[in-house]
């Protein structure tokens, strides 16, 4: 065989490998337990909205991929199915709220409209309403 074909073969196996080692590595990645995780920010569901609203760039490269602790009160309870649910934290906009989805569910029989609740989940953005994936209710 010729030495180029030996070393294109070389390196497509030495990609094909670490393709395969990246893959089983964020497959096995474990989601932060937000119950016990430290928030790098401690603020109100109006407050976080507002910032958004006033500047969505400034926001982001702040928020975005964090871990926040949001207080507010609770606006809507929505469970898709067993496995979905999803709630909603009022803000002072009518037309914006603070979206939280969990990965492990809490007994929504214990949460009602209008309670004072805090949350702690990752930031993922704003589309109208500022998201929080991962989130857990964190008791005071």
């Amino acid at each position: 065989m010729k030495l180029y074909v030996k070393i294109a073969l070389f390196v497509v196996v030495f990609i094909a490998i670490s393709g395969i080692l990246a893959a089983l590595y964020l497959y096995n990645l474990k989601h932060t337990d937000m119950a016990k995780a430290k928030p790098d920010f401690i603020i109100t569901a109006t407050a976080l909205q507002k910032e958004f609203e006033e500047n969505e760039v400034s926001a982001s490269s702040k928020y975005n991929n964090k871990i926040l602790e949001v207080t507010g009160f609770l606006e809507s309870l929505t469970q898709a199915d067993s496995s979905n649910l999803s709630l909603s934290i009022k803000t002072s906009n009518d037309m914006s709220s603070v979206i939280c989805t969990f990965a492990t569910i809490p007994d929504p029989s214990k949460l009602k409209t209008g309670d004072e609740i805090t949350i702690r989940g990752e930031c993922s953005g704003f589309l109208m309403d500022v998201l929080l994936n991962n989130c857990a209710i964190i008791l005071k």
